[in-house]
């Protein structure tokens, strides 16, 4: 039986990129984009869109190569605690140097590290930092700040987002990815463009996430699968409660978005003057659910991913004589 296929990764391809082009156009400054998930071996997306291949993402942005650079944050903390990137089985300190090697393989610029929520007292991060200057990469401190990320006053001046290194970039398209959740993305974004407006430029954030999909129902099993996937980090889908007062329409978003858009509303308005974004939905630049081109095989597809994923938890659970926390909410 030939495999089904239920998304168009070429509309993809061609339609995510525009929309990137679209949103730096509106930003009219330097666009610091944070991407979400994982830009390769995204293996769960081809496992719920037929279709949408592994490296999907990366393919898409190499669209946009001559127009962006690429900064890889990762945070200090994960180092002191030996984080292992789960689907891996390697150190997070082993898959940034795997995803700088992978970029640059791939003909994009990154030459920039940045370590999160750095303390004096952490040698793993240090010597770490180390290495990475001794390869030839470039390494900035961004600080632990008080009150972040509730204290917008003190985040928003010489005290707060003031204390962290400036990335210099030469790029007007910067993307913001890590080796993993956690890892200080959007304070990284946040940080540099507090830092563009200080030297009197101009710039603007973005996110770049692939699931939930916005423009599926709640319940959609491609995004119940993302609610499976993610169990771990109890991430639930809920409707943007933003957007539909905005605009009286119900899409999808989930709760970590909605609960942290206030404040990053805020710090927007802040840095700016205004913020361009009336909902977490407007922050995003997803173009997924647009180049679905059957339903009904990513509905199948998801189902099936649902049903891994319980088992999966179940086997973990048993495994580790953990309780069964994950796959009751799968299940």
């Amino acid at each position: 039986m030939p495999h089904r296929i239920g998304f168009d990764r070429e509309r993809y391809i061609e339609m995510q990129s525009e929309h990137i082009n679209a949103r730096r156009a509106e930003i009219g400054g330097k666009l610091y984009l944070e991407m979400g998930g994982k830009l390769f071996d995204d293996m769960h997306a081809s496992r719920v869109l037929p279709g949408f291949t592994p490296d999907n993402k990366i393919a898409m942005l190499e669209r946009l190569k001559d127009d962006l650079e690429i900064i890889v944050c990762l945070n200090a903390k994960d180092l002191e605690r030996q984080k292992v990137r789960a689907d891996l089985g390697i150190p997070y300190e082993e898959d940034t140097l795997r995803l700088v090697d992978v970029f640059r393989e791939r003909g994009f610029l990154v030459e920039h590290v940045v370590m999160t929520q750095l303390t004096d007292d952490n040698p793993i991060a240090h010597a770490f930092m180390d290495r990475l200057q001794r390869l030839g990469l470039k390494v900035y401190r961004h600080r632990v700040i008080p009150g972040y990320p509730t204290d917008i006053r003190r985040i928003v001046s010489p005290d707060g987002f003031g204390v962290n290194d400036y990335v210099e970039t030469t790029r007007d398209l910067v993307v913001v990815t890590a080796p993993g959740p956690g890892s200080g993305k959007l304070a990284t974004c946040l940080s540099q463009v507090y830092h563009e407006y200080q030297r009197g430029g101009k710039a603007g954030y973005a996110k770049f996430e692939t699931f939930p999909i916005w423009n599926l129902p709640l319940e959609h099993p491609v995004n119940l699968a993302y609610e499976a996937a993610t169990a771990d980090l109890d991430d639930i889908n809920v409707i943007d409660p933003f957007h539909l007062a905005a605009y009286g329409r119900q899409v999808t978003s989930y709760n970590r978005d909605v609960e942290v858009f206030p404040l990053l509303r805020a710090l927007l308005e802040t840095l700016a003057g205004e913020s361009p974004y009336q909902s977490p939905t407007d922050m995003g630049v997803n173009m997924a659910g647009h180049c679905i081109s059957d339903d009904e095989v990513c509905r199948d597809a998801a189902r099936q991913e649902i049903v891994r994923r319980y088992y999966k938890a179940l086997v973990e659970e048993r495994r580790e004589d953990l309780d069964d926390i994950v796959s009751s909410r799968i299940g």
